[in-house]
């Protein structure tokens, strides 16, 4: 069992829905916070929400889509003079159009932002990792990181990379650990967030998203699972069934996935 007491974590995303739910979780556990993302009002209220338990917490907002206001970010880590002992990459962006109506110019925003933005970020602080006696990942993926899924083409492809990229991460360097987190529909904003075809924001809530799991619970389990230091955690409500289906019956799955509302 990892324990997080003293610890330091860095949180992408960290200033609302499952990055802020994560964070408090971790608050409580002893764990000091260092929190990132977009919307300082909301970083800073995430941060004074984890003060909360006593623990110390900090908020730097970061362009995740911008390497040079990651650079400002690992600077400003670097200057706390902590160690990092785990990192949440929870940030990400949703998509809602048809790959062939979705301009590239937002392919490449969904995968610097969901994927790449991450690999930089760790790659800064890559000799930290490399010194340290045990560095924890935790990596928010998604149930569509695990198999395609209409209107999500970009979306999915950077969540499959995720695993690529994290599990060879952990397979090469002895003292990594890695947990994916791999939530279904998740009550958070995020579907009001995510991209047209044009780069336009959907600007509205998905009814699957609005009936899915409290993202309190999803934080909860989160931890639990970054504690006992889980390859891989299903994140949801009845949704997680199209993993098993897609992993035992492909037709089926197939089926399902035209019919299933996206939206």
């Amino acid at each position: 069992m990892l324990d997080l007491k003293g610890k330091h974590a860095i949180v992408t995303g960290g200033g609302t829905g499952i990055g802020r739910s994560i964070a408090l979780h971790l608050a409580k556990e002893g764990c000091n916070l260092i929190l990132t993302g977009l919307g300082l009002n909301d970083l800073n209220k995430a941060k004074e929400e984890c003060e909360g338990y006593g623990v110390k917490a900090w908020a730097i907002e970061t362009q995740l889509d911008d390497y040079a206001s990651i650079d400002r970010f690992h600077d400003y880590v670097t200057q706390l003079g902590v160690g990092i002992d785990l990192f949440v990459l929870n940030a990400g962006i949703s998509q809602r159009e048809k790959a062939l109506e979705t301009d590239f110019s937002v392919d490449e925003k969904i995968l610097k932002i969901d994927f790449l933005s991450g690999v930089y970020l760790v790659k800064q602080f890559g000799d930290m990792i490399k010194a340290a006696e045990h560095v924890q990942f935790s990596v928010t993926t998604s149930l569509s990181g695990l198999f395609g899924f209409p209107l999500r083409s970009a979306y999915c492809a950077a969540k499959h990379a995720l695993f690529g990229f994290y599990e060879s991460l952990e397979l090469e360097y002895p003292n990594i650990g890695v947990t994916f987190l791999i939530p279904g529909r998740i009550n958070t904003q995020i579907s009001k967030s995510a991209l047209m075809g044009d780069g336009s924001a959907h600007a509205k809530m998905d009814a699957g998203q609005a009936n899915g799991l409290d993202v309190d619970r999803c934080g909860a389990i989160a931890v639990r699972a970054i504690k006992r230091q889980k390859h891989r955690k299903l994140i949801g409500k009845s949704e997680l069934l199209m993993a098993y289906i897609h992993k035992w019956c492909l037709p089926l799955y197939y089926r399902l996935s035209r019919k299933i509302a996206a939206m």
